[in-house]
């Protein structure tokens, strides 16, 4: 019993072990089915492969997010995700209208100045063409005279007379400064508007219009078949009395295509000077002239020679202009030829009877006998003037209506001494004394129009004296 319960043991621990083995081999079975082993670097690939797709993922995920930020903040610039109400919807929509005809309009503001700022720059270009075809003064001085040389050498068909239907002008074409001479009818020099159509004798075409017709002052516009502006230099002009010839007369009007600044002022200080001169000769020869008339003298040698229907009618400055113009252009033959209705003659406007009036009371000056040849020299006629407004100015200034009227500043002494220049002084007392103040309604219809033209230019004087003597003030 003994030894069977000893091999029972025995046999129960060995099957127990048995199955003990069993199961360990099962487990090495298991083992032995289990994957192979890998390397460990296949092992770290292995693990690699998941993390680096999370990581593009990650990557792809962050772009996109700031794409879309990027998205939005571009949206929330250019259109703001706010609602906002009907009237600043409206606004909006109105604000966005105005942008928009305010950014049409601007093209058109922008070309309407361009435009305007092509036109100006034409303008300034046209002017200096027209300030560089013109002369200076001196310049055109010598080229009259050039002109004036050309008409009397050239040879003339007969020996007889010149003709009287005929007048002969001389224009400079500044392009190629060759000087045309064209002959005109004087009838058609003579009417005012007219245009005819004439070839120079250089063989130029040319169309010429009547600007103004006042005998040898006629001013007149010429150009050519190139439309080319030729300057009018002087004119030849047969002057006749009673059909019979008498002298020929070469003069130079105020033509348009002469006219400028400097030669306006050319002109005054031509007027100015020779007045000096005069009143200076006669202080040498014992007779001195009051400073006042002396400026008065100087303009009445314009007031003199305005045309009362143009000065009514026409630019008042232009006129003035004109008249000083003359006086460069033509200088001791200015108002040569000009003889009034009344007879009066010459620069200072003169009737013999007054001249030989001043002749009289004023031998020792020395007077030229002959009145025409005395009032064509411009130093005898200014003379003469200045002695004629001195013993006038004295007469009236002792008069005694006269000084209560120049007391009682009815009157001025320019205006008496103008008044009594222009018509009969010895009247002018009368007058005042029937009218006080209302004395210039008294006076003739024509010496009422010259102290009015007197005013004028005496005004415009002494503008232009003030302003150029702000000018040439210095900036303090």
């Amino acid at each position: 019993m003994g030894s069977s319960r000893k091999n029972l043991e025995v046999n129960a621990r060995s099957s127990s072990k048995k199955v003990i083995d069993k199961r360990a081999w099962l487990r090495e079975s298991e083992v032995v089915f289990e994957l192979p082993r890998r390397h460990p670097l296949e092992k770290l690939a292995i693990m690699k492969m998941p993390s680096n797709s999370i990581l593009i993922a990650f990557v792809l995920c962050a772009a996109l997010s700031s794409q879309a930020q990027s998205k939005r903040s571009v949206d929330q610039i250019t259109r703001p995700r706010t609602v906002a109400s009907a009237s600043s919807a409206n606004t909006k929509t109105d604000n966005r209208t105005n942008q928009r005809s305010t950014s049409s309009q601007t093209p058109q503001i922008t070309n309407k100045k361009a435009a305007n700022h092509i036109q100006q720059d034409e303008a300034r270009a046209v002017q200096r063409e027209e300030s560089s075809r013109r002369l200076s003064p001196n310049r055109l001085r010598i080229r009259i005279s050039e002109a004036q040389r050309l008409m009397k050498a050239r040879p003339v068909p007969t020996a007889m007379t010149p003709s009287l239907e005929f007048v002969t002008i001389a224009a400079l074409l500044p392009e190629t400064s060759q000087i045309h001479l064209i002959r005109v009818s004087k009838q058609t020099f003579l009417t005012k508007g007219s245009e005819l159509s004439a070839v120079s004798t250089m063989g130029l075409p040319v169309q010429l219009r009547v600007v103004r017709a006042n005998g040898v002052n006629t001013a007149v516009t010429i150009f050519d078949d190139k439309n080319r502006s030729l300057m009018p230099l002087i004119v030849e002009f047969p002057i006749e009395r009673r059909g019979v010839f008498r002298e020929m007369a070469y003069y130079t009007s105020a033509h348009p295509a002469l006219l400028s600044a400097d030669l306006m002022k050319a002109g005054q200080t031509y007027v100015n000077s020779m007045v000096d001169l005069a009143a200076k000769r006669l202080r040498e020869r014992g007779t001195p002239i009051n400073p006042n008339l002396v400026e008065v003298a100087k303009h009445l040698c314009v007031v003199e020679h305005v045309d009362h229907d143009r000065f009514r009618n026409e630019n008042r400055i232009a006129l003035f202009e004109e008249i000083y113009t003359l006086y460069a252009l033509n200088e001791l033959d200015t108002y040569r030829y000009s003889v009034s209705s009344a007879g009066a003659g010459g620069m200072v406007q003169m009737i013999p009877w007054t001249y030989n009036l001043m002749r009289q009371r004023h031998p020792g000056v020395g007077l030229n006998p002959d009145f025409v040849l005395g009032m064509r020299n411009h130093g005898n006629a200014l003379e003469a003037m200045l002695l004629y407004m001195q013993d006038t100015w004295n007469d009236l200034s002792a008069n005694e209506d006269v000084q209560s009227a120049l007391a009682a500043k009815q009157a001025t002494p320019t205006e008496i001494i103008a008044a009594g220049y222009n018509s009969n002084a010895a009247k002018i007392p009368g007058y005042i004394r029937r009218a006080g103040a209302g004395w210039r309604g008294l006076i003739p219809r024509e010496t009422q129009n010259y102290l009015q033209i007197y005013q004028s230019l005496d005004s415009l004087m002494k503008a232009k004296e003030n302003h150029a003597r702000k000018i040439q003030k210095p900036d303090r």
